[in-house]
């Protein structure tokens, strides 16, 4: 008896971690990918992740030189401006292909 208990006990938690899973893969994106034109090496990269990180609520920039990709991450439970994250990179010289993130996707500047 004891061995069928234990046996229901671990298919409970076997099920309790792939619902937890399930839950988090359902989740949105919580950063925003940044394509930027012209991003064409490392110091390119720095000149956008400075002026990315002076937007409230940035805590991680990562860039991809290669796919010309910026990734930023905000602050837990912070929600970022759209328009403030196409800005900065526009301030550092350059120009935003697109940008998809938790509020959705632009293909030009956002409103807000």
């Amino acid at each position: 008896m004891n061995g069928f208990i234990s046996r229901r006990m671990v298919l409970a938690g076997l099920a309790a971690v792939a619902l937890t899973g399930a839950a988090q893969a359902a989740s949105p994106v919580p950063w925003t990918t940044i394509i930027v034109d012209d991003m064409h090496c490392g110091e390119c990269a720095k000149k956008i992740a400075r002026k990315l990180y002076a937007v409230p609520g940035v805590v991680e920039v990562r860039a991809d030189v290669g796919k010309n990709v910026a990734y930023v991450v905000p602050q837990k439970d912070r929600t970022l401006s759209p328009r403030s994250l196409w800005v900065a990179v526009e301030a550092a010289g350059f120009k935003v292909n697109h940008m998809e993130g938790p509020q959705g996707t632009f293909k030009a500047r956002p409103a807000q």
